[in-house]
Order: structure tokens, then C-alpha cells, then sequence
């Protein structure tokens, strides 16, 4: 059996420079295009990207990042979820206490009938 040449070794996974070493907002946070969600990886978390410069090897690099209006607009949806459940359990706390006012009063009138 054949040893594996070096062309077939994995290649070891090198950790972005902004997780080692202090870095600076060249860019700032925006929204990745179509080809930019497709193609980067820094894009497929949450859609936005910022150029950074590590200042120790003077790299650029792409970070994801989560905008102010990304952030917005999540709390906003999440407004209208919370009002959308507050009413939805509402109509059902009104609709079986209702109910159970019925059976309360049907109870009622039956024992009455029986004496």
C-alpha cells in the first residue's frame, strides 16, 4: 500500500486574524450582495460584512457582523410577534371563560330543576 503523498495531506485550518490579534473597522458593517453571499464565508452568518485591518500582520480580512439595522428590524418583527401572541391568547382566555361561565350556569339551572 502507497503512502499518501503530500499533495492528498489535509490542509490545517488557519484561524482568521481578528480572533488572534487586535484589529481595525476599515469598512464598515454592510450588507453582502448576491455574489458576496454566495461566495464568502464571512457572508453566511447573518448576511453583513466589515473589512478589517489586523494591525500585528497588517491583513485585510472580512468579518461578519450584525448592522443597526439588521438589529432593528429583528426587534421590530419580534414586537409584532409577542403583540400577535398577546392578542391570539387573550381571545382564548375570553373564549374559555366564556365557556366556563356556560357550564357554571348550566350546573346552576340543573340543580335548581332537581329540588
Amino acid at each position: 500500500m502507497a503512502a499518501l503523498s503530500a499533495d492528498y495531506a489535509p490542509k490545517p485550518v488557519v484561524a482568521p486574524c481578528w480572533l488572534l490579534e487586535e484589529f481595525v473597522v476599515t469598512t464598515e458593517c454592510s450588507q453582502c450582495n448576491a455574489f458576496q453571499s454566495k461566495s464568502w464565508s464571512a457572508c453566511s452568518l447573518t448576511g453583513y460584512v466589515e473589512r478589517v485591518n489586523c494591525t500585528k500582520s497588517n491583513r485585510d480580512e472580512y468579518k461578519s457582523c450584525r448592522s443597526a439595522l439588521m438589529e432593528e428590524h429583528l426587534f421590530w418583527k419580534f414586537e409584532a410577534v409577542m403583540l400577535a401572541l398577546t392578542v391570539i391568547f387573550a381571545i382564548l382566555v375570553v373564549v374559555r371563560q366564556r365557556w366556563l361561565d356556560r357550564l357554571a350556569s348550566e350546573k346552576v339551572r340543573r340543580q335548581i330543576e332537581s329540588i
